[in-house]
């Protein structure tokens, strides 16, 4: 495969929801000149301009596949310098450390990833709370002195407070408190959203999130970190 310019890389590494993640991704790019590719092959994630690390399923296996598959090499090296977008366990793997499975993650952002711990516990409505949470949640975007006080530029035109869809049994705490992009409450405030340099990750799936996770990808297309 011949990976030119403005190529976007979704790395398919046997976890991700590889169809929804890049037909989103493809209709978000529709008339900006981006290309977007399916890739097994390291030298596509280095070739490529843009790197889109989706992730399903449980972070042990997630990890594994990344490293047997030969593809963390080159997303390491990738995260070094270029635009990279983290979906779902995409972004759990970017921290230290998951108790999921006690497992090691790339180590790009400084952190840790804990279960929700909710049992016996009541919504305001009277209802349990159920791990994994599965469905529609509000992230309120955060502000911090790495955007001059603004909130991250991946956010541009979406409303704070918008509705994204999660589906997560372990959540991300990241060290840095400015490394924190978006904020949702399930029990209690946890990490929606990370950020560091030229990396953002959600833990909602944008692909799944109707207009608003469209724009998400859209932004991440024209962000130049």
């Amino acid at each position: 495969m011949n990976i030119e310019a403005k190529t976007v890389a979704v790395v398919d590494y046997g976890m991700g929801n590889l169809r929804s993640v890049s037909q989103a991704v493809q209709a978000a790019a529709e008339g900006t000149g981006w290309t977007v590719v399916v890739t097994q092959r390291p030298e596509d994630v280095r070739a490529a301009e843009r790197i889109v690390l989706p992730g399903q399923g449980a972070m042990p296996d997630c990890m594994r596949e990344l490293r047997e598959s030969g593809l963390q090499e080159s997303v390491l090296e990738a995260a070094a310098s270029k635009p990279m977008f983290g979906v779902c366990v995409g972004m759990q793997m970017l921290l230290d450390h998951s108790a999921e499975g006690d497992t090691p993650g790339l180590g790009l952002i400084h952190g840790e990833v804990l279960k929700f711990d909710l049992a016996g516990r009541t919504q305001a409505d009277g209802s349990r709370f159920k791990v994994p949470q599965m469905g529609w949640n509000q992230v309120r975007q955060l502000r911090h002195a790495h955007h001059g006080g603004g909130v991250h530029p991946v956010w541009a035109g979406v409303p704070d407070n918008s509705y994204f869809y999660f589906v997560h049994s372990f959540y991300a705490v990241p060290q840095d408190p400015a490394h924190g992009a978006g904020q949702t409450d399930y029990g209690s405030l946890f990490a929606a959203a990370i950020a560091r340099d030229n990396i953002f990750a959600t833990q909602f799936h944008p692909e799944k999130s109707a207009e608003h996770g469209l724009a998400l990808y859209r932004n991440f297309l024209h962000w130049n970190p």
